[in-house]
């Protein structure tokens, strides 16, 4: 399985930005979902995560309300819409994939990683 991120780059606070992750060499409707992030000088963080089905959602409190998490398995690809960007969500943005039941959602424990695609937020 492999992951490709995708949608990163420089934004002025409060715009927006929508990153991508395309999943190849199986199915992503066989996989739960997720994006982390690492912003420099600190560890890998949970950001949000999302069922197989896409029929829940979960957020770090740092981005609710702010970023949504969805996919489209028709078409492989998992996004984040991020809105009202802040520079403290400067960071390179990790989608991760892992199997798990139908309805299974989880904050840590991915077995797949993409390479990572850097979203920087200037004041």
């Amino acid at each position: 399985v492999q992951l490709q991120a995708s949608g990163g780059g420089l934004m002025q606070a409060g715009g927006s930005l929508r990153l991508s992750c395309v999943v190849s060499g199986r199915t992503s409707r066989k996989f739960g979902m997720a994006w982390f992030r690492q912003a420099p000088g600190k560890e890998r963080e949970f950001v949000a995560a999302i069922t197989r089905s896409g029929g829940s959602t979960d957020y770090a409190d740092s981005v609710k309300g702010r970023f949504t998490i969805s996919r489209d398995n028709a078409g492989n690809t998992l996004y984040l819409q991020m809105n009202g960007l802040k520079p403290e969500d400067t960071a390179v943005y990790y989608c991760a994939a892992d199997q798990m039941r139908w309805e299974a959602i989880a904050r840590t424990d991915y077995d797949y990683w993409g390479q990572g695609t850097l979203v920087t937020v200037s004041s």
